[in-house]
């Protein structure tokens, strides 16, 4: 029974029953890794539900694709934009990382990468970066979700998929 596997609530992946492990409503869970327990634990009734009485998103297989489009104040070189973009790329749940110019488009599945983790991933990649880049890209990023907000408000009324460039 030592190596029995349990189910990660998050991504789904088979893990050890004591790997980050955690008792949550008497019920034990195991993670992947650090991202999954996170994001279980900041919103854990997405991946569980109500038990007994209503299905989670996530046990339904829903994924909820958000697309967040940045403009920094001065454009990456091109090994900055890759350093970010591996950095991002390493993320469970993150799709897609666009660097052109000064313009930084990620896609991500919002069940599984939070904006916070996302947030700090930004940051992690800009500190190693130098020249205060984490802060820039941190700032860039708080700013996109401050207007995102606003815009977000409005998008309710409008039709899926209308939008900017492409591939370019």
């Amino acid at each position: 029974m030592a190596t029995d596997k349990v189910k990660d609530p998050v991504c789904g992946m088979m893990v050890p029953p004591d790997q980050n492990a955690i008792i949550y409503q008497e019920m034990h869970f195991a993670f992947c890794s650090l991202q999954c327990k996170e994001r279980f634990l900041a919103n854990p009734h997405l991946y569980i539900g109500i038990p007994g009485k209503q299905a989670a998103p996530r046990q339904e297989g829903q994924k909820v694709v958000k697309r967040r489009h940045m403009h920094l104040e001065k454009a990456l070189s091109l090994s900055e934009a890759q350093q970010v973009r591996e950095q991002l790329l390493a993320m469970m749940g993150v799709h897609s990382v666009d660097v052109e110019g000064n313009e930084l488009t990620i896609t991500y599945d919002l069940v599984e990468a939070t904006a916070q983790q996302i947030e700090n991933a930004l940051q992690q990649a800009g500190a190693q970066l130098g020249e205060g880049m984490g802060e820039r890209l941190k700032r860039a990023f708080i700013h996109y979700l401050e207007e995102t907000e606003v815009a977000n408000l409005e998008a309710q009324s409008k039709s899926h998929g209308h939008g900017g460039h492409h591939h370019g």
